[in-house]
């Protein structure tokens, strides 16, 4: 068998996640705001942060006006006759272009930690990328998974994973998945409320299973908040849910198999409503 030894090292990740770096620059900037700094320093870290989110606005915009459609369903959006993304997942139509959800609704993406950086005894610090390794002849084959979230925060919301030798090239293929799996999510209230008020929590109790994982998602009335994992918080967050109870069994710590049972889960508040109907 092969004796020579494996010349590929393992490969540190150093790379900062692009939503993390944001969320650092925003937390120096309370920190500094709370020290009292003078308001012409608060005011430019604020200005700066607003331009850096102006100039993705318009890279975005940028990107879908160079858009070439492929399929019917792409050509229809991109001229303009279909201007809802509901119509599409209430006729169970496949979404096979990114560009398509990004022209119909603003989506926000977030990374779940799915991952954990190198440290002594098992502690080291949870990050957004899962390494796993192949042995071959030649050495080690280095593979980093990824986990992303997208929604608009108003009752859309889609989990993508991605797969690649690079950290970024991952990244990108989880946020391409997730907008390519957007769900339409019915929220509702925890009690009999007037017309017109914004809905908060689920209208029903349901449970959703992936692999050893099983969730109970129930109703919560106003000012509960999120009684749920860190990870289970960005997905409801992004769905436009702001107080839920839930109760979870199984291998909870599989970050991804939690991911898809949250999805599974807000899946059935559409079918329950229909089945009511």
């Amino acid at each position: 068998m092969a004796e020579k030894e494996t010349k590929n090292k393992l490969k540190d990740l150093i790379e900062p996640v692009p939503e993390e770096i944001s969320k650092l620059e925003k937390e120096e900037a309370e920190l500094k705001a709370k020290e009292e700094l003078p308001e012409a320093e608060v005011d430019e870290r604020i200005k700066r942060l607003e331009r850096k989110e102006n100039r993705e606005a318009e890279e975005l915009k940028r990107s879908i006006a160079a858009w070439v459609p492929k399929t019917k369903l792409g050509k229809m959006v991109k001229s303009g006759e279909i201007k809802n993304i509901d119509q599409i997942i209430d006729s169970n139509q496949k979404i096979l272009e990114a560009e398509m959800v990004d022209s119909l609704i603003s989506l926000q993406s977030d990374l779940l930690l799915v991952g954990q950086s190198k440290g002594k005894f098992g502690g080291g610090k949870r990050r957004a990328w899962r390494q796993t390794q192949r042995k071959t002849m030649e050495g080690n084959v280095v593979t980093f998974s990824c986990v992303a979230v997208v929604g608009d925060r108003n009752g859309h919301v889609g989990v993508g994973i991605g797969k690649a030798k690079e950290t970024l090239p991952s990244r990108a293929k989880a946020l391409r998945n997730a907008r390519l799996e957007v769900i339409k999510i019915t929220r509702g209230f925890e009690t009999k409320e007037e017309k017109g008020n914004k809905p908060h929590t689920i209208p029903f109790v349901v449970e959703g299973k992936c692999g050893s994982v099983r969730i109970k998602l129930m109703p919560a009335p106003r000012g509960t908040g999120l009684v749920i994992s860190d990870e289970g918080k960005k997905i409801l967050r992004l769905a436009g849910i702001e107080d839920i109870y839930s109760v979870s069994t199984g291998q909870t710590r599989t970050t991804f198999n939690v991911a898809q049972a949250i999805i599974d889960a807000l899946k059935k508040t559409n079918v329950e409503v229909l089945k009511w109907y």
